[in-house]
Order: structure tokens, then C-alpha cells, then sequence
């Protein structure tokens, strides 16, 4: 949803970096490893305790996220394996966010918020996961309200701002939630499908 709204706006401030990135011979798969990196420091900050540093982070990486798209467009060059490198970077992207936030928890011996980050971890992939398979059965499911990018922006907020437990909270019900309407919206679409009369 968040992606609709700003996705254009977005683009054309980002596209005046592609004539700098070509310049450099800055391939879009190159910015997509080097995000996955970046949000693999984010989980070591997370992991050590430093919430407000490692929100910084996975801002920082989320621009890596943006720009690799906005280069392979402007350069002709976006292809479905590209998009598929993207998606599977975004994946391990989560697992190291989110993980460094368990195991900062598991270190500390706090049972229930490791637990709670389990069932965010579970909920994340579902978002994806649901959308993934729907797609296979209907024309499109890109809906629900906590997809990768109001994620990224939620714990990158609480993590800044200080309300990072409340966040947590709201992390764990929200993905579920997307993904139950995914469930709910692809079963809706393929009986509405089904339910059309062939002319």
C-alpha cells in the first residue's frame, strides 16, 4: 500500500542518482547484495542493544532497497530473475533484522519477547509467502496493510523514537492479520472467478 503511495514520488527524486550509479558501472544486483549487508550490521546493532542505531540502519538499507530498482528500470535492464534476486535478498533482509532482535532477547534470558519475535519472524514470511502463492490462483494479491516497506518504516520508527516494545506488539498482529486477509481475499477472488458465467 505504502509503495502505491510514494512509489512515483519516490522514484523521480532517486532517479537523479542513476547517472552517477551508471557512471560507476553500479550494477542494480550490486545494490541489492550491499542492502542485504547493511541490514545484516542492523542485526548486529540489534543484537548488541543499539535500537535507536540499528533503526538508522535499516533506513540507510532500505534506500539500497529502492534505488536497485529504480537503476534497472532507468537502464532497461529490470527482468523477472532480477525481480526474483530481489525478493529473495528482501527475505534474508527480514531473517537478519529480526533475528538480531531474538537473539538480543534470547541473550538476555526474556522468554516472551523472544517469543514474540518468533511469531513476527512467522508472520513476516507469511506476508510474502501468502502473496506469493495467491498469485499463482488469481491475477494479483499485492493487499493488506504491513507489507516490506511499512515494516521497514514501523521498526525503523520505534526503534528510533523509543516505542520499540509497543512496536514489536504491532508487528506481530499486523502481519498476521495482512496475511489472514491475503488467505481471505485470494479464496473471495477465485469463487468471484468461478461465479462469472463463460459467454
Amino acid at each position: 500500500m505504502l509503495r502505491k503511495m510514494i512509489g512515483d514520488r519516490t522514484e523521480g527524486v532517486l532517479s537523479r542518482l542513476v547517472p552517477l550509479l551508471q557512471r560507476h558501472h553500479v550494477t542494480p544486483n550490486a545494490l541489492t547484495l550491499s542492502g542485504l549487508v547493511i541490514n545484516a550490521v542492523a542485526a548486529y546493532c540489534y543484537y548488541r542493544g543499539l535500537t535507536a542505531a540499528a533503526g538508522c540502519v535499516i533506513l540507510f538499507a532500505g534506500l539500497f532497497d529502492m534505488l536497485d530498482g529504480v537503476l534497472a528500470r532507468a537502464g532497461g535492464s529490470a527482468t523477472p530473475i532480477g525481480a526474483f534476486t530481489d525478493s529473495v535478498a528482501d527475505r534474508y533482509s527480514d531473517f537478519f533484522m529480526f533475528g538480531g532482535i531474538l537473539a538480543f532477547f534470547a541473550k538476555d534470558g526474556d522468554l516472551a519477547r523472544t517469543l514474540l519475535v518468533l511469531i513476527i519472524l512467522c508472520g513476516t514470511f507469511l506476508v510474502s509467502y501468502t502473496r506469493a502463492r495467491a498469485e499463482l490462483v488469481i491475477p494479483g494479491c499485492a493487499v493488506g496493510l504491513m507489507e516490506r516497506p511499512e515494516r521497514i518504516i514501523l521498526l525503523a520508527a520505534g526503534s528510533i523514537f523509543g516505542f520499540f516494545n509497543i512496536t514489536l506488539w504491532l508487528l506481530a498482529v499486523l502481519t498476521h492479520l495482512t496475511a489472514f486477509y491475503r488467505i481471505y481475499y485470494t479464496f473471495k477472488t477465485d469463487r468471484a472467478s468461478s461465479e462469472v458465467p463463460a459467454r
